[in-house]
């Protein structure tokens, strides 16, 4: 498994046409906040948000497929404009083969990010799979790639990037409209 920008799957990631991603550990840190009545809060990171609006502009779609339940994350999907979302669901590959039949999409051109092992069997299934640098090691050892940032600190951004960079996007979704090339990004391709 490789990791961070210098190790992203460039060629593998060529022809990827939806991201689907974990929550809890993935878009966010990992913790619930939970007050007295038993209301649920996440803490997400801004930039993973936009790094999802980026994707969609470069035509990537976007799904969540969380083992828990929340309005919480049903509230952030919808401010992202993600219309594919399981939740509740701790077969991912069910979830995974939902998502396919709900968009037409074939797993040869989907990548799945996850953090924990209930994450394996679709990142298997996938043409990439994802984890964030914290990810249980089961599942960073069985990760096609790994970004060098923790879940809910901008890894999904990180593999966004490269998603946008391997389908030839960069130019039209990033470039064009804040003139900022890969390099300022950090990225060498």
């Amino acid at each position: 498994m490789k990791r961070g920008i210098a190790g992203f799957p460039l060629e593998r990631a060529r022809g990827v046409r939806l991201l689907a991603l974990d929550v809890d550990g993935v878009l966010t840190a990992g913790h619930i906040f939970m007050d007295d009545d038993g209301r649920e809060t996440k803490a997400f990171n801004v930039r993973d948000g936009h790094g999802i609006k980026l994707l969609q502009r470069a035509g990537i779609e976007v799904a969540i497929i969380t083992g828990r339940s929340s309005g919480v994350v049903a509230r952030r999907a919808e401010d992202l404009g993600i219309q594919q979302v399981v939740q509740g669901c701790l077969n991912k590959m069910e979830g995974l083969q939902a998502v396919l039949e709900a968009t037409g999409a074939d797993a040869d051109a989907c990548a799945f990010m996850g953090d924990d092992v209930l994450d394996i069997p679709p990142m298997r299934a996938c043409r990439l799979g994802l984890a964030p640098a914290d990810a249980h090691p089961a599942a960073l050892t069985h990760a096609d790639w790994a970004s060098d940032l923790p879940g809910g600190a901008g890894a999904v951004r990180q593999a966004a990037e490269g998603l946008i960079l391997a389908n030839d996007a960069w130019a039209r979704v990033i470039g064009e409209r804040y003139g900022v090339s890969p390099a300022d990004c950090g990225w060498s391709a």
